[in-house]
């Protein structure tokens, strides 16, 4: 978004540069408090949370910046972030209730505790930009009510492939094309894969090993999807989308893949592919005039009926300040729901499992997410991925099966699940979920 970068300068020249707080500082974290602080104008990093505060001291010095102070107090929060130091606490609250901060960024993946942090915000005037595509894919739509209660901007972000996704539906819904096909590139799907398998790849790159797994199984490609889904209204042909096609072929072709007609009746779909090492992220769109279709053939579009435009590249951190400056400036959401949930992500064995187990989280050695049509999500009342940790199976569940509300108990009092019910009372009327959350709690 070009017209970013002035706004920035604006700001910057005017004195006001935005004021963010970083909500983890893992891998992602570091990586965007790094760039903020050298590398956009009219933007400052004065703040972070971490469970172990000395982490985010880290990343702050990481970044140049040395002088960063720990707070265990509202005043001390707002005395560092007035003296111009980094404030660094192992309070999130106590950023989400800053008078010093304009806008938080979740970068923990956690449904749970990003769902706490993000009401908390909301109820403080606070903008919250999300790179934790897990909240937004469990409990997205009912959290934009929130946000919109509130009066604040709930958005997923560009460099992510959900924000990368939603830009180039836009620009390309701008040329006066229809969108069919939002898709994904992967370079690796094996659904049991865990934190022992990829404990190498992880160390290699300073990641989480459950994070990078979530890549490797497809639970994070699906949260990525269905937050793109419940953007557009896009659905999936069926339950885990394409699970893992091979395309190696001319990305300018890869509309060969799907069936217009089919395509045209649906609406439109989200879906990945393996192996295109060309581009990261397609949008296969079709044009309704002939005499445009004719121009796109001389500019090296093809005959069509379907159009290829793509992105090459995701540069994650590298593009959060835009989506940073797009929600405080211009009050523009990334990837706002346009209603309730399309599509979600449930749960599925990722081995045998027995009862008596206690699920581990996504990204572990337990289960892995598919994405699924919510209807058939509501009706079959299957689990969702973002919400698996802590749950007791009541029976065994065999590798590769569905697990469902109705094979687990809940652990008690999760915000996450009596948000999720909410959901589906307001968009769907269905009243089950609830009556099932106040009984399994």
């Amino acid at each position: 978004m070009i017209i970013v970068d002035n706004a920035l300068k604006a700001r910057e020249a005017e004195g006001r540069p935005i004021q963010v707080a970083c909500i983890g500082a893992g891998f992602m974290g570091q990586g965007l408090t790094n760039q903020i602080m050298n590398s956009v104008p009219g933007m400052r990093m004065v703040a972070a949370y971490n469970r172990r505060g000395q982490r985010a001291l880290d990343m702050f010095a990481y970044a140049g910046r040395n002088d960063a102070v720990m707070a265990t107090t509202q005043d001390q929060v707002e005395d560092a972030i007035r003296a111009g130091k980094p404030v660094v606490t192992e309070d999130a609250f106590l950023l989400s209730r800053s008078e010093s901060v304009d806008v938080l960024v979740d970068c923990t993946g956690s449904v749970e505790f990003g769902a706490r942090l993000i009401l908390d915000a909301f109820r403080h005037g606070k903008d919250v930009v999300l790179m934790n595509a897990e909240v937004d894919a469990t409990i997205g739509p009912i959290l934009q009510v929130y946000a919109d209660k509130h009066g604040v901007i709930l958005s997923a972000c560009n460099g992510d492939e959900p924000g990368l996704q939603m830009d180039l539906y836009r620009w390309v819904k701008g040329l006066g094309l229809t969108p069919r096909v939002m898709g994904n590139i992967k370079g690796l799907q094996d659904p049991y894969r865990n934190p022992t398998t990829q404990q190498g790849f992880a160390e290699r790159w300073g990641q989480n090993a459950a994070m990078v797994t979530s890549f490797a199984d497809g639970s994070k490609i699906s949260f990525e999807q269905t937050v793109v889904a419940n953007a557009t209204g896009f659905k999936v042909k069926s339950r885990g989308m394409s699970r893992g096609l091979e395309y190696r072929d001319d990305v300018m072709k890869i509309g060969s893949l799907y069936n217009i007609d089919e395509l045209r009746s649906g609406g439109g779909i989200i879906d990945y592919v393996v192996g295109t090492p060309l581009t990261k992220v397609y949008c296969l769109a079709e044009h309704p005039d002939p005499k445009q279709q004719h121009y796109l053939n001389l500019y090296k579009m093809g005959e069509g009926p379907l159009y290829s435009f793509f992105t090459p590249y995701h540069l994650v951190h590298f593009e959060v300040p835009n989506s940073i400056a797009r929600v405080v400036l211009f009050r523009d959401s990334v990837a706002k729901p346009l209603a309730g949930p399309v599509v979600e992500v449930c749960a599925v064995a990722k081995r045998n499992l027995k009862a008596g187990e206690i699920l581990d989280d996504y990204g572990m050695y337990m289960t892995y997410g598919e994405a699924v049509n919510a209807e058939e999500m509501c009706d079959r009342r299957y689990l969702p991925e973002g919400l698996v940790e802590g749950c007791i199976l009541l029976r065994d569940i065999p590798k590769d099966s569905v697990v469902t509300y109705d094979d687990v108990t809940l652990p008690p009092d999760r915000l996450g699940d009596q948000l999720r019910a909410e959901q589906y009372r307001v968009f769907r009327s269905a009243t089950w979920l609830e009556e099932l959350v106040s009984v399994r709690a």
